[in-house]
């Protein structure tokens, strides 16, 4: 057992913690179910000399897929039953034909256990200088989230949604963010050829509801999907849509935004920091890219870990937050950059 890292755990210190060696054998020492979030960029294959080798120097990428796997599978244990993964990877081209890499370690990832709740796409807004003059310029990597359980994983939505519109009081009538006074909706009402007197009856008093709870702020925003004046959002199909049954059988139904804010969408505009300080680094991966994963789903008192920390920007960003981090690369002079990062930052 890594009595290093036990003596971190019980302590109050958020100064990262890090490990020079190999990710694997490092994880064999933490103990089980220690860890509350994983995020991490691995060395891409055959993209660049890395220090002191390690992962990424394969002569084949297969064998490059089965380390990664090796190393997220010892990840497995160590991560909590509430905790989470966040890989980003990017992909590699073979004789002019892109590799899917990405996507197969995150097949291989799923067909040993672990659950992916979202691909998020990061656009990387500018990328690189590309002058090949037979195929596209390449803006994206993919972000995968993994977690061990289907249910319980910590997710703390609010901390990240983005702030809501403010709504209105114009010639005395609420009006919502989007504009939205009830207005439309009760002329819908009136003219429907579809509702009957009770359903229209029920449709008004449940208008002026929701417009209540505009007003008081418990709803910022909100639709209303009226039987034959719009079809339902999913599908007409009762069978596959509780929506539409709804529809059916009340005539109407509303769509409710959160007071709160719109939660992210799973495309992230975020641009490439060429070195952020980093001298002897040059991978793309932005303090930016961290942020929402560490507020999402690393509990205030938790820990995050990155196997592949390079020059410490996954520590960084978790100590900003006030998180305890462990990084661990093969590097020592990337551990060394990132110990120095993390000590101007204190």
């Amino acid at each position: 057992m890594n009595k290093e890292f036990c003596d971190y755990q019980k302590s109050n210190i958020i100064t990262p913690l890090f490990f020079q060696g190999d990710a694997v054998k490092i994880l064999q020492s933490l103990p089980n179910r220690s860890i509350d979030c994983c995020v991490t960029s691995p060395p891409y294959w055959n993209k660049r000399q890395y220090v002191n080798g390690g992962i990424g120097l394969e002569n084949n990428y297969n064998d490059y897929i089965k380390n990664l796997v090796l190393v997220f599978m010892e990840l497995h244990r160590v991560l909590k039953e509430t905790g989470s993964l966040w890989l980003n990877i990017g992909d590699s081209y073979k004789k002019k034909s892109l590799l899917n890499i990405p996507w197969r370690v995150a097949i291989e990832l799923t067909d040993r256990g672990w659950i992916l709740r979202n691909t998020v796409i990061w656009n990387k807004v500018k990328g690189g200088l590309d002058n090949t003059n037979d195929r596209l310029r390449n803006l994206y990597e993919p972000i995968f989230h993994f977690v061990k359980n289907s249910k319980g994983y910590y997710y703390d939505i609010d901390s990240v949604r983005n702030t809501p519109k403010s709504t209105k009081i114009v010639n005395g009538a609420v009006v919502s963010a989007t504009g939205v006074s009830g207005i439309r909706y009760k002329r819908k009402i009136e003219l429907s050829t579809e509702l009957t007197n009770e359903q229209k009856k029920n449709a008004y008093n449940a208008l002026e509801q929701i417009l209540h709870k505009v007003q008081l702020g418990e709803v910022s925003d909100f639709r209303m999907i009226i039987k034959g004046a719009q079809r339902t959002t999913h599908s007409d199909s009762e069978r596959v849509s509780g929506r539409a049954k709804e529809l059916h059988e009340k005539g109407f139904y509303f769509i409710k935004y959160n007071p709160k804010g719109s939660k992210p969408g799973d495309v992230w505009d975020i641009v490439p920091e060429d070195t952020q300080g980093r001298s002897a680094h040059f991978a793309p991966y932005p303090e930016d890219l961290c942020k929402n994963p560490i507020i999402l789903t690393c509990p205030p008192d938790g820990i995050v870990l990155d196997p592949f920390v390079g020059t410490g920007t996954t520590c960084l960003v978790s100590m900003g937050y006030g998180r305890k981090s462990v990084g661990i690369d093969i590097a020592g002079e990337y551990i060394n950059i990132a110990k120095e990062r993390c000590k101007k930052n204190i």
